[in-house]
This record gives structure tokens, C-alpha cells and sequence, in this order.
């Protein structure tokens, strides 16, 4: 029970960040709002100040915020469709950015739960022991040393230590071509291999923390918000050019899965908490990442409709406009049933 109630807690953060987004920038922008909604379905409670009806929905799944015009034509001069194309580009992309941004929030606070500021440092190497001297970390044998930056592996930019895992374990050959910044100048080291002789294991390095300060917080917490998101890029396009299948999808029973799991994964409150807010990271900053897409029915897609109108100096029909976001949303749909039905046939299985 207690992975539903984390689960309904997480998503309606989640989705009350998103939608207050829209909400927030469309009011500043000059549009009316008609109602604003955390939930779906029938209405538990609901409150009209001013001009928006407030309400809470009896479905934990979802929510909205009504503009007047929005998918109909509209006299109001305050009509979302009667604003500047860049106002209503606006309040189509806030709600994603709102996510990232709680991402970003989310980061900031789990790294000043931590003891250190993970960065892209060599610390030290692995040994046999830890009273031993001798290193028996392959990379060391590579020409990598204690107090190098890594900055690229095998061109890919390192910003956070999350950056080097996925690399590291990603990778089919196992040697990585890496620039490394030492005592100020950068230097490429070809052909390193990451191998720990007495484990078995790819880390046979240690990464160097740093001491906490609003600015070193602030800076990783950019950084790892910008890796986050590279991180679901590049996933979304593994799984268009089919490196990933439709099998490694997840989907809302596979969500609250791993929220149950997370919650059960430390040993104390504390790590419990920590790795809570670490997969909350992950699914806000995908939601935001996933809605910006140019999909019909996504704010991705509407967004390209608002560029096409830009361009053209003239809107799409919206009659036309609207079927093309009712078969994305449609084929949305069937994917997320397909994905549902998918995680709990693993469940079961």
C-alpha cells in the first residue's frame, strides 16, 4: 500500500509542477484561465476565485488547466488563440520546463544531503587492499592519474560522475578514448581500459569529492540536470534505432514499481529518502524532456504547430490541427495500454 500512496504523492507533484507551469504563464501572459484541475474525472472538491474554478478530481491520475480558446475559437480578447504566437509558444513549453526545473530543485537538495559534491576527479586508484599500495586498476596502467578531470570519453562530453557509468557500461569494446585536464592542460589518452584485476569490476577508480559551497552546489546540480536530460535523449533515440526493445519500456505499473523498490532500497530513512527523490528526478525530468517532443497530442507537438504558424504568418485550420493531436493522442493511448499490459505480464511472469 505504501508504494501507491508514494506513488499517487510523486506523480501529483509531478503534474501539478507541469500543469502549473501552463497555468502560471498563460496569467502572466494575459490569458484567461477558465479551470485548473490536479486529477481527472469527477470532482472532489472545487473552488471559484476569480475567473478559474479550482478543483481536485477523484482519478490521482493526470490534471489540466482550461484556457479560454485553447481548442476552440473564441471573441475574448484574453482567448489563448488571440495572444502572439510567442506568447502562446510560451505557455506550451513552461510546463515541461517546469519539470526540469523541480529536477534541478530536486538535485540541489539531494546534493546538499550528501558529504561531498561528486565531480569528474580522479580520486585514487583500487588496490589490493586498503592498507596495500599496489594499484591494480587497469587504467592506471593506461596512463590516467590521481587528480585528472575527465572531460570527454570517446567524445562524449563529462559533466557528472552519472556521465562516466553510462559510458563505462555502455560501451562494446571496453577501451575509450578520454581527455583528461592536468595541472591545466588537456591531454588525450588513447586506447584506456577500465578493468579492476582483484574484482572483476569496470570502476577501478575512485572520484574525488568536493567541499560543499553554494557554488560548487549550484554548478554540479546544473550540470547533472543537463546529463539527466542528455541521458533520456540519448535512451529515446536507443529505442528508435532499436538498440532497445519495446520490452525495456516502462509504464505506470512499472513506475510504481520502482517506486516501492526504491523506497525499500536503503537500509535507513535517510538513503530511502535519497533514492526517492533520485528516480522523482528521473521521471520529471523525462516528463518534461518526453512532452517536448514533436508529437501530436504532446505540448511538443503543439508547439510545432504554434512554429509552423510563426513561419507561415497564418495559423493551421483547427479542425485539421485538432484530428492530428486526437490520432496522436489515440496512438499515446495504445501505447501506454500496450506498455501497462507489457509490465504486468513481468509481474506476474
Amino acid at each position: 500500500m505504501l508504494k501507491y500512496i508514494l506513488a499517487i504523492i510523486i506523480f501529483g507533484v509531478i503534474i501539478f509542477i507541469h500543469e502549473f507551469g501552463h497555468f502560471f504563464v498563460a496569467k502572466l501572459c494575459g490569458i484567461k484561465v477558465n479551470k485548473f484541475a490536479l486529477g481527472m474525472g469527477p470532482k472532489i472538491l472545487k473552488k471559484q476565485i476569480g475567473e478559474t474554478e479550482y478543483s481536485l478530481r477523484l482519478f490521482p491520475v493526470g490534471g489540466f488547466c482550461a484556457m479560454e480558446g485553447e481548442d476552440q475559437e473564441s471573441e475574448n480578447s484574453r482567448a489563448f488563440g488571440n495572444k502572439p504566437v510567442w506568447k502562446r509558444m510560451l505557455v506550451i513549453v513552461a510546463g515541461a520546463f517546469m519539470n526540469i526545473l523541480l529536477g534541478f530543485v530536486l538535485i540541489v537538495i539531494l546534493t546538499c544531503m550528501r558529504s561531498a559534491v561528486p565531480s569528474t576527479i580522479v580520486g585514487g586508484f583500487n588496490t589490493q587492499s586498503e592498507t596495500s599500495e599496489v594499484i591494480t586498476a587497469q587504467s592506471y596502467e593506461c596512463g590516467l592519474r590521481e587528480g585528472d578531470e575527465i572531460i570527454k570519453m570517446d567524445g562524449m562530453r563529462i559533466f557528472t560522475p552519472s556521465d562516466l557509468s553510462y559510458q563505462l557500461y555502455s560501451d562494446d569494446d571496453g577501451k575509450f578514448d578520454i581527455v583528461v585536464k592536468r595541472d591545466g592542460k588537456k591531454i588525450t589518452l588513447n586506447d584506456v581500459i577500465f578493468h579492476d584485476s582483484a574484482t572483476d569490476s569496470v570502476v577501478d577508480f575512485q572520484i574525488k569529492g568536493l567541499n560543499k559551497n553554494p557554488l560548487n552546489v549550484l554548478a554540479f546540480s546544473g550540470k547533472d540536470t543537463v546529463s539527466t536530460a542528455r541521458m533520456i535523449w540519448i535512451s529515446l533515440v536507443d529505442l528508435v534505432t532499436g538498440k532497445y526493445g519495446f520490452n525495456d519500456l516502462s509504464g505506470p505499473v512499472g513506475l510504481v514499481g520502482a517506486i516501492g523498490d526504491a523506497a525499500d532500497a536503503g537500509e535507513t530513512f535517510r538513503e530511502s529518502f535519497m533514492t526517492l527523490i533520485n528516480l522523482t528526478i528521473f521521471i520529471t525530468i523525462n516528463l518534461g524532456i518526453f512532452n517536448l517532443l514533436p508529437i501530436p497530442g504532446l505540448d511538443g507537438g503543439r508547439f510545432l504547430f504554434l512554429l509552423i504558424e510563426a513561419v507561415r504568418r497564418k495559423p493551421v485550420k483547427p479542425e485539421h490541427e485538432g484530428i492530428v493531436h486526437l490520432i496522436g493522442m489515440a496512438l499515446l493511448m495504445m501505447l501506454i495500454v500496450a506498455v501497462t499490459f507489457s509490465d504486468i505480464k513481468k509481474l506476474i511472469g
